[in-house]
């Protein structure tokens, strides 16, 4: 294994308040550039998988500039000043489509760009300056977990060229115990599901137990109440294959907000212990 390998991350974005309210997620994001860095090497650029960038297949966004893209509504006004254009990544978009196509996998290249708050929002923290390029890549809601790993696998060469692989959701993601009809303070105590499921990710992860994992939807406890439906934990899926295809998942950071929404982040293949620390 190379010292310079980067483990593919994957992070819990949560509101979009958390780049102006970042409590223990944001400290955690804020340090997690420097110790990417100092664990390998600086990225040469991220390929970003959001929960909030989904395709019919996959597809690259090549474009040689990536705007901040303000995907939400109803928020104070603060967060739509909030900036993060940077450069793309178009080279790199052909490296990873013949990766993809390599495994038998269909993938399109666009010319078009945008990060969504799903990308903007951690990056802003782990590298505020903006200066690495970035390659979002959509992916199809449809696709299980199974066939997000395999894509995963696909991209896990890149780990070796300077290239982080970062997926983008929520370890636990369902809005209406958010905005439901008492709405939780922001600080409220964990439920007792959320804290299970986000365990059971933790301990199966630790194990390297892919065959319940894959499955976590028949097997873990209170899926379908944590991810009434599952696009915001389908990116973890991918930055896990991109680990490789037996590799554990290590949890780096945990927390919650609003009692139920888990901002957990993960590591993941045989370089990911030197990002604990």
């Amino acid at each position: 294994m190379s010292n310079r390998r980067l483990a593919p991350i994957f992070v819990s974005h949560g509101s979009p308040m958390t780049a102006l309210e970042p409590g223990a997620a944001g400290a955690f994001l804020a340090s997690l550039g420097a110790r990417i860095d100092r664990a390998a090497q600086r990225p040469r650029a991220i390929v970003a998988i959001s929960a909030h960038t989904l395709t019919r297949e996959p597809v690259l966004l090549a474009a040689a500039r990536q705007p901040t893209v303000h995907d939400f509504y109803g928020f104070p006004e603060a967060l739509y000043r909030l900036n993060y254009d940077c450069a793309g990544a178009p080279e790199l978009a052909q490296r990873a489509a013949a990766l993809i196509r390599g495994a038998g996998l269909p993938v399109q290249v666009a010319t078009e760009g945008g990060l969504d708050h799903g990308i903007w929002s951690p990056l802003r923290f782990a590298y505020p300056q903006a200066d690495i390029p970035v390659l979002p890549l959509g992916f199809p809601p449809d696709w299980s977990p199974r066939r997000l790993f395999a894509l995963g696998v696909a991209l896990a060469p890149l780990a070796d060229e300077g290239v982080l692989v970062m997926g983008s959701g929520s370890i636990t993601h369902n809005l209406r115990l958010v905005f439901g009809a008492a709405p939780p303070a922001l600080d409220a105590p964990e439920i007792a599901p959320c804290a299970e499921f986000r365990q059971w990710f933790a301990d199966r992860g630790a194990a390297s137990d892919w065959s319940a994992l894959l499955d976590y939807r028949a097997q873990a406890p209170h899926a379908a109440a944590m991810h009434p439906t599952d696009e915001h934990l389908l990116p973890y899926y991918v930055a896990a294959g991109a680990g490789g295809s037996n590799a554990p998942a290590l949890r780096l950071h945990a927390s919650v907000t609003y009692g139920c929404l888990g901002m957990d982040a993960y590591a993941f293949g045989d370089a990911a212990a030197r990002l604990s620390n």
